[in-house]
């Protein structure tokens, strides 16, 4: 069961190009079939998460994308699939946006499974890097509804290549700036 969770997860990172694929391949019903099954591995997947708000996500997520293979299989309408990466981006913020309310932001939650215990610049800084985090799931799920209503390559190229970049731009440069950060405060 673990490597069929594990294998759903890869397909479901590689969401829009298998859509894309599988769509000018094989057709509705094909794709439906699979994501279908995929989404049901994700939502028992997400029972093997040891943060809660992860497991929420994994349900939510495989819910949301199972409802709309469904709706896509059903309505014989492809464009169903294009809203994944939109309630995806919605679903993080919401999580991470609800984390800011409460005595751990999710990002520093994160940083306490290798450092449990933080200075308070870093509790700071977690906070910091996690309303950054907001803003990015907006922009980004702002750009997938676009694409979700332009042709299927634009919208596979950004949601399965340039999404992906830019989050990890942002990923590198909050790693340098963490470094800096602590060094800065005499913590490496």
């Amino acid at each position: 069961m673990k490597l069929l969770a594990i294998l759903s997860a890869i397909v479901l990172l590689t969401y829009p190009l298998a859509v894309y694929y599988g769509l000018s391949q094989w057709g509705i019903g094909a794709v439906a079939g699979v994501l279908g099954f995929l989404f049901i591995l994700r939502i028992i997947g997400g029972n093997k998460t040891r943060l809660r708000e992860l497991k929420y996500i994994a349900w939510l997520s495989g819910f949301a994308g199972g409802s709309l293979t469904l709706f896509a299989f059903l309505f014989n309408n492809s464009s169903w699939f294009t809203y994944y990466p939109v309630i995806v981006n919605l679903l993080m913020f919401t999580l991470f946006m609800a984390s800011l309310w409460q005595s751990e932001t999710i990002i520093e939650r994160f940083a306490r499974l290798q450092e449990p215990e933080l200075p308070d610049y870093a509790i700071r800084y977690t906070r910091t890097v996690t309303k950054v985090w907001c803003l990015f799931f907006i922009i980004n799920g702002l750009i997938a509804l676009y694409t979700s209503f332009v042709s299927l390559s634009m919208w596979t190229l950004y949601n399965g290549l340039i999404s992906y970049l830019l989050a990890g731009a942002l990923f590198a440069t909050e790693f340098v700036v963490r470094l800096y950060i602590k060094r800065k405060n005499n913590d490496l």
